[in-house]
Protein backbone atom coordinates (compact mmCIF):
# COMPACT_ATOMS: atom_id res chain seq x y z
CA UNK A 1 0.00 0.00 0.00
CA UNK A 2 1.32 3.45 -0.93
CA UNK A 3 2.56 5.71 1.84
CA UNK A 4 0.17 8.66 1.81
CA UNK A 5 1.80 10.58 4.65
CA UNK A 6 2.79 14.11 3.78
CA UNK A 7 6.48 14.85 4.26
CA UNK A 8 7.14 17.29 7.07
CA UNK A 9 7.71 20.86 5.95
CA UNK A 10 11.30 22.03 6.48
CA UNK A 11 11.84 24.08 9.60
CA UNK A 12 13.05 27.67 9.48
CA UNK A 13 14.96 29.19 12.39
CA UNK A 14 15.46 32.95 12.58
CA UNK A 15 18.75 33.74 14.28
CA UNK A 16 17.56 37.11 15.57
CA UNK A 17 15.48 38.40 18.45
CA UNK A 18 14.42 41.48 16.45
CA UNK A 19 10.63 41.90 16.37
CA UNK A 20 11.11 44.09 13.30
CA UNK A 21 12.59 41.20 11.33
CA UNK A 22 9.70 38.95 12.34
CA UNK A 23 7.24 41.58 11.15
CA UNK A 24 9.10 41.99 7.86
CA UNK A 25 9.13 38.24 7.23
CA UNK A 26 5.38 38.16 7.90
CA UNK A 27 4.95 40.72 5.10
CA UNK A 28 6.20 38.15 2.58
CA UNK A 29 4.29 35.26 4.13
CA UNK A 30 7.24 33.65 5.91
CA UNK A 31 6.81 32.53 9.53
CA UNK A 32 9.85 31.04 11.27
CA UNK A 33 9.24 27.90 13.30
CA UNK A 34 11.69 29.04 15.94
CA UNK A 35 13.56 32.19 16.97
CA UNK A 36 17.01 31.81 18.51
CA UNK A 37 19.13 34.91 19.04
CA UNK A 38 22.84 34.32 18.67
CA UNK A 39 25.38 35.66 21.13
CA UNK A 40 28.47 36.66 19.20
CA UNK A 41 31.09 39.37 19.54
CA UNK A 42 30.08 42.16 17.14
CA UNK A 43 33.25 44.22 17.52
CA UNK A 44 34.61 45.29 14.11
CA UNK A 45 37.99 43.83 13.17
CA UNK A 46 40.93 46.14 12.60
CA UNK A 47 40.65 47.63 9.13
CA UNK A 48 37.31 45.94 8.43
CA UNK A 49 35.00 47.89 6.11
CA UNK A 50 31.32 48.37 7.05
CA UNK A 51 30.13 46.09 4.23
CA UNK A 52 32.50 43.27 5.21
CA UNK A 53 31.48 43.69 8.85
CA UNK A 54 27.78 43.25 7.99
CA UNK A 55 28.51 40.14 5.90
CA UNK A 56 30.77 38.61 8.56
CA UNK A 57 28.32 39.18 11.39
CA UNK A 58 25.33 37.79 9.47
CA UNK A 59 27.33 34.68 8.57
CA UNK A 60 28.61 34.27 12.15
CA UNK A 61 25.11 34.59 13.62
CA UNK A 62 23.74 31.98 11.22
CA UNK A 63 26.61 29.58 11.88
CA UNK A 64 26.29 29.94 15.67
CA UNK A 65 22.59 29.02 15.63
CA UNK A 66 22.97 26.38 12.90
CA UNK A 67 25.14 24.36 15.28
CA UNK A 68 22.03 23.80 17.44
CA UNK A 69 19.61 23.25 14.53
CA UNK A 70 21.54 21.26 11.90
CA UNK A 71 18.37 19.88 10.28
CA UNK A 72 16.76 23.29 9.69
CA UNK A 73 17.09 26.31 7.48
CA UNK A 74 18.75 29.02 9.55
CA UNK A 75 18.57 32.67 8.55
CA UNK A 76 20.40 35.59 10.11
CA UNK A 77 20.84 39.27 9.27
CA UNK A 78 22.94 42.18 10.41
CA UNK A 79 22.57 45.90 9.79
CA UNK A 80 25.49 48.32 9.88
CA UNK A 81 25.12 52.11 9.62
CA UNK A 82 28.20 53.94 8.39
CA UNK A 83 29.46 57.38 7.48
CA UNK A 84 32.33 56.73 5.11
CA UNK A 85 34.32 53.91 6.71
CA UNK A 86 33.19 54.87 10.21
CA UNK A 87 30.77 52.35 11.72
CA UNK A 88 28.17 53.87 14.01
CA UNK A 89 27.29 51.92 17.16
CA UNK A 90 24.07 50.23 18.15
CA UNK A 91 23.28 53.06 20.53
CA UNK A 92 23.01 51.96 24.15
CA UNK A 93 22.17 55.28 25.81
CA UNK A 94 21.01 58.83 25.13
CA UNK A 95 24.57 60.07 24.71
CA UNK A 96 25.27 57.60 21.91
CA UNK A 97 21.94 58.35 20.20
CA UNK A 98 22.67 62.10 20.33
CA UNK A 99 26.20 61.60 18.98
CA UNK A 100 24.86 59.53 16.07
CA UNK A 101 22.16 62.06 15.21
CA UNK A 102 24.67 64.93 15.36
CA UNK A 103 26.85 63.06 12.87
CA UNK A 104 23.98 62.09 10.55
CA UNK A 105 22.32 65.52 10.58
CA UNK A 106 22.28 67.16 7.14
CA UNK A 107 24.32 64.45 5.41
CA UNK A 108 24.09 61.17 3.52
CA UNK A 109 25.02 57.89 5.18
CA UNK A 110 24.97 54.27 4.10
CA UNK A 111 23.07 51.37 5.63
CA UNK A 112 24.45 47.90 4.89
CA UNK A 113 22.20 44.95 5.64
CA UNK A 114 23.52 41.45 5.08
CA UNK A 115 21.44 38.27 5.09
CA UNK A 116 22.89 34.78 5.45
CA UNK A 117 20.98 31.50 5.04
CA UNK A 118 22.23 28.00 5.89
CA UNK A 119 20.30 25.11 4.37
CA UNK A 120 19.76 21.67 5.94
CA UNK A 121 21.93 20.14 3.19
CA UNK A 122 24.98 22.20 4.17
CA UNK A 123 24.68 24.80 1.43
CA UNK A 124 24.95 28.46 2.39
CA UNK A 125 24.20 31.73 0.65
CA UNK A 126 24.36 35.39 1.55
CA UNK A 127 23.51 38.78 0.12
CA UNK A 128 24.44 42.35 0.99
CA UNK A 129 22.17 45.32 0.31
CA UNK A 130 23.46 48.90 0.42
CA UNK A 131 21.03 51.79 0.90
CA UNK A 132 21.86 55.49 0.94
CA UNK A 133 19.89 57.63 3.36
CA UNK A 134 20.03 61.42 3.54
CA UNK A 135 18.86 63.19 6.70
CA UNK A 136 17.69 66.78 6.84
CA UNK A 137 19.57 69.12 9.15
CA UNK A 138 18.32 68.39 12.67
CA UNK A 139 17.75 71.11 15.22
CA UNK A 140 18.71 70.65 18.89
CA UNK A 141 14.98 70.61 19.69
CA UNK A 142 14.34 67.75 17.24
CA UNK A 143 17.23 65.74 18.64
CA UNK A 144 16.04 66.34 22.22
CA UNK A 145 12.51 65.20 21.31
CA UNK A 146 13.87 62.08 19.65
CA UNK A 147 15.96 61.28 22.72
CA UNK A 148 12.84 61.56 24.86
CA UNK A 149 11.06 59.00 22.64
CA UNK A 150 13.80 56.43 23.44
CA UNK A 151 13.30 54.99 19.92
CA UNK A 152 17.01 55.15 19.11
CA UNK A 153 18.14 52.90 21.96
CA UNK A 154 19.46 49.58 20.66
CA UNK A 155 19.29 50.70 17.04
CA UNK A 156 22.22 50.73 14.62
CA UNK A 157 23.12 54.36 14.02
CA UNK A 158 20.92 55.50 16.89
CA UNK A 159 17.66 55.62 14.96
CA UNK A 160 14.80 53.49 13.66
CA UNK A 161 13.52 54.63 10.27
CA UNK A 162 10.16 52.95 10.85
CA UNK A 163 9.41 55.34 13.73
CA UNK A 164 9.76 59.07 14.29
CA UNK A 165 13.12 59.18 12.52
CA UNK A 166 11.27 58.54 9.27
CA UNK A 167 10.50 62.27 9.41
CA UNK A 168 14.24 63.04 9.22
CA UNK A 169 14.70 61.38 5.82
CA UNK A 170 15.07 63.66 2.78
CA UNK A 171 16.07 60.92 0.32
CA UNK A 172 16.46 57.16 0.29
CA UNK A 173 18.16 55.25 -2.51
CA UNK A 174 17.87 51.49 -2.17
CA UNK A 175 15.75 49.22 0.02
CA UNK A 176 13.55 50.70 2.74
CA UNK A 177 12.93 47.30 4.44
CA UNK A 178 16.71 46.73 4.48
CA UNK A 179 17.10 49.90 6.56
CA UNK A 180 14.40 48.59 8.92
CA UNK A 181 16.39 45.36 9.22
CA UNK A 182 15.72 42.90 6.38
CA UNK A 183 15.75 43.31 2.57
CA UNK A 184 12.63 41.37 1.55
CA UNK A 185 13.30 40.66 -2.13
CA UNK A 186 16.82 39.43 -1.48
CA UNK A 187 15.73 37.35 1.53
CA UNK A 188 13.05 35.61 -0.51
CA UNK A 189 15.54 34.89 -3.30
CA UNK A 190 18.04 33.38 -0.85
CA UNK A 191 15.44 31.11 0.79
CA UNK A 192 14.02 29.94 -2.53
CA UNK A 193 17.50 29.44 -3.98
CA UNK A 194 18.36 26.99 -1.19
CA UNK A 195 15.06 25.14 -1.57
CA UNK A 196 12.92 26.60 1.20
CA UNK A 197 9.27 26.66 0.05
CA UNK A 198 8.72 30.40 0.42
CA UNK A 199 5.86 31.81 -1.64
Amino acid sequence: MADLTTPAAPRLVLASASPRRLDLLAQIGVTPDHVAASDIDETPLRGETPRLLALRLAAAKAAAVKAFHPEAYVMAADTVVAVGRRVLPKAQNDGEVAACLDLLSGRTHRVYTAVAVHGPDGRTADRLVETRVTFKRLSPTEIAAYLQSQEGIGKAGGYGIQGRAGGFVLRLQGSYPAVVGLPLYETLCLLQGLGYPAA
